[in-house]
């Protein structure tokens, strides 16, 4: 099963990579990754999209709360928050064919960023789901390059997750 793990930390270098080698240590395989900054430069905030039990994502909650750079950790039960990803993907496409990607674009509320004679590049931000259906979507077109982040999410409701307690 998916997790979607929330992570605030202090800003500063060691940070990522000791959290990651904690996930390597557990044999959990971390899916998605993002990591910036919060309103406040000195905390960043860590978001960890990675599949496994529940015992194990409970396990990797203590092991992440006892390092000393990690200021809050809460992972999201399912619906309980927002989340979205970029995507940017470059597209081989003939001047006949772009009418019909710029169409598909408009549709899906993909932006268009660069157009060339042989290529468009389209960027997108939704759910990974959607972006899955877009992916699957303008793929006939011939993708030349792609990039995505990792998924970045936050709480639903007037519920906040910040370094103050709740």
């Amino acid at each position: 099963m998916k997790h979607t793990i929330s992570v605030l930390v202090e800003n500063h270098s060691g940070v990522l990579s000791r959290i990651s080698g904690l996930f390597s240590r557990r044999g959990f395989n971390i899916e998605s990754l993002a990591v910036g900054p919060t309103h406040d430069p000195s905390i960043s905030r860590i978001t960890i999209v990675a599949d496994g039990d529940e015992h194990t994502v409970e396990q990797i909650e203590k092991q992440l709360n006892k390092l000393i750079e990690v200021i809050k950790v809460k992972t999201f039960a399912k619906d309980e928050f927002l989340a979205r990803e970029l995507m940017i993907v470059k597209l081989t496409v003939s001047p006949e064919k772009r009418s019909e990607v710029m169409t598909i674009a408009e549709i899906i509320n993909a932006k268009v960023m660069d157009v060339t004679l042989t290529t468009m590049t389209l960027e997108i931000c939704d759910t990974y789901a959607q972006l899955c259906r877009f992916e699957e979507i303008i793929a006939p077109y011939g993708i030349i390059e792609m990039v995505r982040t990792g998924t970045v999410a936050i709480e639903k409701g007037s519920e906040t997750f910040s370094p103050k307690k709740n």
